[in-house]
């Protein structure tokens, strides 16, 4: 399923919602489940490896998906008013690109948050183009 297809109500979500969360198996094959910043631009979720300070020079989750490119991404809206509640999950295979090569995802992350117009990311980029999606919402 393309993210053209997604209802109407699920592709606003997608713009709105400022934080994603992606699953993937690390190195042992054990999930894991990370906070990213993600935008949506030429039919994929692109997310970035920002300069925040690293453990190493690649990130984990840059190897495990190199190693295991098959992830998840959720995007949510929580309300203690249960009629509120909607999510979307989009599975697919990620691609590891760097930020010299992102073009439009690099432009749509920058287009999308302020931080990265100060301070543009190094890369790489992420670049999840879903095979799947899946939605749902309380609301009729």
């Amino acid at each position: 399923m393309t993210l053209a297809k997604l209802p109407a109500w699920a592709l606003r979500l997608l713009e709105d919602e400022r934080v994603g969360r992606l699953a993937l198996l690390d190195g042992d094959d054990r999930p894991r489940v990370l906070p990213v910043t993600f935008a949506v631009s030429g039919g994929a979720v692109w997310s970035a490896i920002d300069d925040k300070p690293k453990r190493t020079a690649e990130p984990a989750r840059v190897r495990w998906l190199r190693r295991r490119p098959e992830a998840a991404l959720c995007v949510d809206v929580y309300s203690d008013d249960w009629d509120r509640l909607a999510w979307v999950q989009l599975l697919g295979r990620v691609e590891v690109i760097e930020a010299s090569a992102g073009g439009l995802g690099l432009d749509a992350l920058v287009a999308r948050y302020p931080q990265y117009r100060e301070r543009r990311p190094p890369g790489p980029l992420l670049r999840l183009e879903p095979d799947r999606a899946l939605h749902w919402r309380a609301a009729a």
